[in-house]
């Protein structure tokens, strides 16, 4: 998948601008706090629908400005189906957000989640490793949302029947009224906890692979750990049934607390550095270039998920990747990602000698405030 043309209308300090995007990437050149990083928030908005940074929709508006657009213009590389327009705005006023493909707005926003097929790398991924829980939780929920049929609806359904369940649990409403909400929990987190299993045991080896070739010594080892314990191969009736008697073993606890005590919501994936003598696990025990392997590898599991599942390469993003990384893991990375099946490649730098991925191919566009001259 290619992305040839970009239009921005107020988004962030981004100046309003049409770009025509060449068929091998670009490699954006600019000092910090420029808008290189929003230019790329920007491309990969149309991806998520939302702000891999965590910023919310409004803060993404142009200041004084009530309105953001984002369109971009993409093409598969072997042009079966003709160029397709995404379109991604969002309304101050009133609080709307409307996204169309091909001139017509979709009826749930997760019918356009994963058009643009991108995956995104920056310096701040090493939170997948150091920071808590949510963190990888998140990252699971978003590659599981753009490549898992029927993910999407499980979550979401999970989310809306957790929150209604803690309300009556903290509100000390009756028995019966907390247990009304359980079929309909037990079901949808179980086809999430069987969705992000299935995606890490198959995905585990991968990691471990990509680890190695970027650290040259250890092996990474990723798992999956549930907060509700169920035995290996259990299929999705097997993973309701452990979820059930959890629930009720921790029934009490959760009349005390006020709070649903177990489920998905307290998943979390283990990335571990495996040697000798035991697997050390990297958020506690990695130092700052093993956790940043490990994120890579993590990046690059995502991108080998697109290549996969939509049976295309995915458009990279990469913010400055190599400015924290010493020269050895750089080098070995730069000739994984040279070897890997990559699409379209977006990065930025703060110097031209930086660019080192497609040194000779990438032509150098280069920001100052927010304006992009190519």
């Amino acid at each position: 998948m290619r992305l040839t043309r970009l239009a921005i209308r107020h988004f962030r300090n981004l100046r309003n601008q049409d770009l025509e995007m060449p068929s091998e990437g670009i490699a954006l050149i600019g000092d910090n706090a420029q808008g290189k990083t929003n230019f790329l928030e920007a491309i990969y908005y149309l991806e998520t629908l939302r702000s891999f940074r965590g910023a919310s929709d409004p803060q993404l508006i142009t200041f004084g400005e009530d309105v953001f657009r984002v369109v971009g213009t993409t093409k598969r590389e072997d042009d079966v189906d003709g160029p397709i327009e995404l379109a991604a705005a969002f309304q101050r006023r009133g609080k709307r957000k409307k996204v169309t493909v091909d001139g017509s707005e979709v009826e749930r926003l997760a019918d356009a989640l994963g058009a643009l097929s991108a995956v995104i790398f920056s310096p701040a991924d090493i939170e997948l490793v150091s920071g808590g829980p949510s963190e990888r939780r998140r990252f699971l929920n978003i590659v599981l949302s753009l490549n898992h049929p029927g993910y999407v609806a499980a979550i979401q359904e999970y989310r809306q029947v957790l929150q209604r369940r803690n309300a009556s649990l903290k509100s000390g409403e009756s028995a019966s009224t907390v247990a009304a909400w359980q079929p309909a929990l037990v079901r949808s987190g179980a086809r999430v906890m069987t969705a992000r299993r299935d995606w890490i045991d198959g995905k585990a080896e991968a990691f471990g692979d990509y680890y190695h070739r970027v650290s040259a010594r250890s092996k990474g080892v990723m798992t999956y750990s549930p907060d509700v314990s169920f035995p290996e191969g259990a299929d999705t009736d097997e993973i309701e049934c452990a979820f059930r008697e959890s629930l009720r073993d921790s029934a009490d606890t959760e009349r005390r607390r006020g709070v649903t005590m177990v489920g998905p919501h307290r998943d979390d994936v283990r990335l571990r550095l495996e040697n000798e003598d035991a697997r050390l696990d990297l958020r506690d025990f990695g130092s700052g270039g093993q956790r940043r392997t490990a994120a890579f590898a993590l990046r690059l599991v995502e991108a080998a998920t697109i290549r996969e599942r939509r049976t295309r390469a995915p458009l990279m993003l990469l913010d400055d990747v190599f400015a924290e990384l010493d020269p050895g893991r750089s080098e070995r990375i730069l000739e994984l990602m040279e070897s890997e099946d990559l699409g379209q490649v977006v990065l930025t730098a703060p110097k031209e000698a930086d660019v080192r991925l497609r040194r000779d191919s990438l032509p150098r566009w280069r920001i100052q405030a927010g304006e992009i001259s190519t």
